[in-house]
């Protein structure tokens, strides 16, 4: 399975700024392919092994007006995606200030994250909603990355068990247990882990990684072993390399740390 490293680029970055570090990261990436391939012998073959059949995918989900230009500089490459922070469950209509599938689709995004905390819990987005979501987006063409995670009250009460199999069973309600395994990941992210600095204990991302590929396995009989699994919070280069190696952890999704193309490299490689 290719491992997945996802920025959410949140809030942050005009449309310039989304194409450089975009260029930038790109151009690293493929400098380190180059070199861990070649070990310094000279390539100017745009063919060679050494850009293609990696077994990684980096998803950058930059603000919608960043959208095009991300996409612009990588350029279809099979290794590189962009994805949407959002999408309205509707094909159009009026609902001021809300993005719509062809609008995503027309600024070539592929992907679109839903379900995330600060969704959920700054912007009052229900599971109800989230389910919605999901099951349009994928009815749209689009992959799927869904986001779950407990409070800080919530694991602290026992909790943990019971919020991500509502978030899952809810999320999933409307998608058939036959939809394609490489059309959807789900992103596990502390709500209390994330942008605060405190990540979850390398036991703590284990055992929770577990359960969830037991719920998804439950869900999905036929490839939930295989569905990816992100981790997400407070994920920087200094721990993203312990992180990647735990069982059932097939990504990461990565905030503040991705906003820096040589950090969220370092994080890639790590």
């Amino acid at each position: 399975m290719k491992k997945i490293f996802a920025a959410n680029w949140k809030m942050f970055k005009n449309r310039q700024q989304c194409a450089e570090t975009a260029s930038e990261l790109l151009a690293l990436v493929r400098e380190h392919d180059h070199n861990a391939a070649h070990q310094g012998h000279e390539c100017h073959d745009a063919q060679c092994s050494c850009h293609q059949n990696v077994q990684r995918e980096v998803i950058v989900f930059p603000q919608f007006m960043g959208l095009h230009a991300v996409a612009m500089v990588f350029g279809g490459a099979d290794d590189f995606s962009v994805g949407a922070q959002n999408m309205y469950p509707a094909a159009e209509g009026a609902f001021t200030g809300e993005i719509s599938p062809a609008m995503l689709h027309d600024a070539r995004a592929t992907w679109v994250l839903v379900g995330h905390s600060e969704r959920r819990h700054l912007l009052g987005e229900q599971d109800d909603f989230v389910a919605k979501k999901t099951a349009f987006a994928l009815e749209q063409g689009f992959k799927v990355m869904l986001c779950i995670g407990e409070t800080l009250a919530e694991r602290e009460a026992g909790q943990l068990e019971q919020v991500l199999t509502r978030q899952l069973d809810t999320a999933l309600k409307n998608v058939p247990a036959t939809c394609d395994e490489k059309t959807i990941a789900f992103a596990y992210e502390p709500v209390w882990a994330i942008g605060t600095g405190r990540v979850a204990t390398l036991e703590e991302i284990k055992e929770v990684h577990a359960l969830v590929r037991k719920l998804l396995v439950q869900r999905f009989p036929n490839f939930g072993a295989e569905t990816p699994i992100l981790y997400g919070g407070s994920v920087k280069p200094d721990n993203a390399g312990a992180i990647i190696l735990l069982d059932n952890v097939d990504g990461l999704l990565v905030g503040g740390a991705s906003l820096v193309a040589e950090s969220f490299s370092r994080i890639i490689f790590a």
